[in-house]
């Protein structure tokens, strides 16, 4: 008789940050768990900053990790990651999920600058990152997915953004790519051949009075103004590398 498949990790990783009320941000909870670490590292400013620091490989498939971060009144929090999150496969074949929950509230900053994901050969990934912002919260968000490292294919990678402004939608979208994704995913109509997808949502209160215009940044990079103080960049590229660079410009142009 064979034994069971072993099931995959359950972790989950817990960031609060708080005005310390002296033009500071406390970080009254840092709470890292399994392969996901949580590290306090040196802010530019009075900002607090968190680390994401992968312990362990992970997501292997069957895991099921996920982050949240909660950025009171008041406070401002950048979180970064160490390094790039592999998504591999496991051995048995069973699908990943990496679920990602901000919540910022009003006159609190969140800068969410993760490094890229990368979907590995033969892995299956269901990621969402869901963000709840009280009316003057803001929010700078990047992702960056990268389907297969250096001359190899793609995995299957589903992901999903979703984000609401005083409980309103604001923005909810889903893409998926690699063996297994719906047809024509890499057809002209969506990825066009690119290897490299990556997006970044500016909201901010000013805009709700001087929205950025819609534009074109090269030749695959979009700008689009949202139903809201917020403007969503998408951009595509050859490789991780290119993304970056075009996110960088983006950002400096929309984010101050």
């Amino acid at each position: 008789m064979t034994a069971p498949a072993a099931p995959g990790i359950r972790a989950t990783a817990r960031i609060t940050a708080t005005a310390d009320g002296r033009g500071g941000t406390a970080l009254p909870e840092l709470h890292g768990e399994g392969p996901l670490a949580l590290r306090r590292t040196r802010s530019a400013g009075t900002g607090a900053r968190v680390t994401l620091v992968g312990a362990m490989s992970a997501p292997l498939g069957g895991d099921h990790l996920a982050v949240e971060a909660t950025v009171g009144p008041g406070a401002d929090l950048t979180v970064t990651s160490a390094a790039a999150t592999l998504a591999l496969p496991g051995r048995t074949g069973a699908p990943a999920r990496y679920d990602v929950r901000l919540e910022v509230a009003d006159g609190a900053a969140l800068q969410w600058l993760p490094e890229p994901l990368v979907s590995v050969r033969g892995s299956r990934l269901y990621a969402t990152t869901r963000a709840e912002l009280a009316p003057t919260a803001r929010l700078l968000l990047r992702e960056e997915q990268v389907l297969g490292r250096a001359g190899e294919p793609s995995g299957l990678l589903t992901g999903r953004l979703t984000a609401t402004l005083g409980g309103r939608p604001l923005l909810d979208q889903e893409l998926s790519c690699g063996p297994g994704a719906p047809g024509g995913w890499d057809g002209p109509a969506v990825l066009g051949g690119h290897r490299a997808l990556g997006q970044l949502l500016v909201v901010r209160p000013e805009f709700a009075t001087a929205p950025p215009a819609p534009a074109l940044l090269g030749e695959s990079a979009a700008v689009t103004p949202l139903a809201g103080p917020a403007v969503l960049v998408t951009v595509l590229a050859a490789d991780g590398l290119r993304l970056r660079r075009l996110l960088d410009e983006a950002c400096r142009t929309y984010a101050g």
